[in-house]
């Protein structure tokens, strides 16, 4: 995988881009994510909040890459706003799931997580998926509306899965 160049799309600014994941990167976006859950009343058990794996990301989506990948949006000034990243999901047939899609809170709104979920929608049709799965809390009203203006129809909770305290289950056909 190779960095998406993010400049050449209107609604981002300059400089900013879509890479791949690196060591480097692990407290930054581990820290990111922990501060929007915490923000929404969301820092419990059943959330990734918890996740065994949140600390060592670059480690976690690395150790399988024909089935995983995550991505940093990098900030002009090369530190890291956000992410968003993709798992096999063996609740759905010929199915990722959608995983950990966090920014800043200064860069929500602009367009940035519509780019992060287009690298991450890229990358499984790569990987030969067909459908797009996530689960989210409904807390999260503003994430809740951005997936369904993106496509995602939500469904009943397919398979038990280790986030047990998300109530909203959506699916979007690549």
């Amino acid at each position: 995988m190779t960095a998406i160049d993010a400049a050449a799309i209107p609604s981002i600014g300059p400089g900013f881009r879509i890479r791949p994941i690196q060591p480097a990167d692990d407290d930054a976006i581990a820290a990111i994510v922990r501060s929007c859950l915490a923000a929404h009343g969301l820092a419990v058990p059943g959330t990734a909040y918890f996740d065994p794996e949140l600390d060592h990301l670059s480690a976690y989506y690395g150790e399988r890459p024909h089935e995983r990948a995550y991505f940093i949006l990098e900030r002009p000034d090369g530190s890291v706003g956000g992410g968003a990243g993709l798992c096999a999901f063996p609740g759905v047939d010929s199915c990722c799931e959608l995983q950990k899609i966090y920014l800043m809170d200064d860069l929500q709104g602009q367009g940035l997580g519509r780019v992060l979920l287009e690298a991450v929608e890229a990358r499984a049709r790569e990987l030969g998926y067909r459908r797009i799965y996530l689960e989210t809390h409904h807390n999260l009203e503003t994430a809740l509306g951005f997936y369904g203006h993106l496509g995602f129809q939500r469904i009943e909770q397919p398979v038990p899965t280790v986030h047990t305290t998300m109530d909203r289950f959506l699916i979007k056909e690549l």
